[in-house]
């Protein structure tokens, strides 16, 4: 009995040694995957790193985008003033994108005194300032000052000369413009004998002309290289 006991005891020890055996096996075994796991994770992570350390510096490496401001679309124009008389001059008009025109204007050989100065519709000279026709109105209404909501478009008021004969004049105005169907580029520029009234004088031609005057000097609005 004793000895079967024994037998079995030691038969039951060396069970147990073994499933310790297996045990610690398995235990060992699941300590290697779980550090696998980890070790993977952990290369994963580096190299997602690696990548992100590469890639920050291509990317911080370009300036932020800026707006970009496009040079304004430019027009000019000259027109060269010539008569029957001594006055002569010479004009340069400037217009950029839908902005108004800044006109120029030096004419020599005046009277001293205001003379009118108009835009007018036509830019032939066969027949010298008279073949020009009539102030540019495309708009069909009355002569005024340029200040006036009712005017025609080519009323840009008065020169006046000094006692030299000489007017200097910068002039803007919105409505003669050098792009567009209203554009005066083509027409031409006409300076007067007399003081334009402006529409105010009460003459018969006061809401036509401005009682102007003859044509001393014209000359067609011609574009010209910016």
């Amino acid at each position: 009995m004793t000895s079967t006991v024994h037998g079995l005891s030691t038969r039951h020890q060396g069970q147990s040694v073994a499933l310790l055996s297996v045990r610690s096996q398995l235990t060992s075994e699941s300590h290697l995957g779980a550090l696998a796991s980890s070790m993977e994770a952990a290369f994963a992570a580096m190299a997602a790193h690696t990548i992100l350390s590469f890639q920050e510096p291509l990317f911080s490496s370009f300036p932020p985008p800026q707006s970009i401001t496009l040079p304004a679309n430019t027009q000019k124009a000259v027109a060269v003033l010539k008569g029957n008389s001594t006055a002569e001059g010479i004009v340069t008009l400037t217009q950029q994108d839908n902005g108004p025109t800044t006109v120029n204007v030096r004419v020599s050989g005046l009277t001293p005194g205001p003379h009118g100065f108009h835009l007018h519709e036509f830019g032939d000279l066969t027949k010298g300032c008279i073949s020009t026709g009539a102030h540019f109105n495309p708009d069909q209404l009355k002569h005024g000052a340029p200040k006036d909501k009712i005017r025609h478009a080519g009323d840009l008021g008065n020169i006046v000369a000094n006692a030299d004969g000489v007017a200097e004049a910068t002039i803007v105005d919105n409505q003669i413009p050098l792009f567009g169907p209203n554009s005066v580029v083509g027409r031409a520029l006409v300076v007067h004998e007399l003081e334009d009234d402006l529409g105010k004088g009460g003459q018969e031609l006061s809401l036509s002309t401005g009682n102007a005057g003859g044509r001393l000097a014209c000359g067609v609005v011609g574009l010209t290289p910016v």
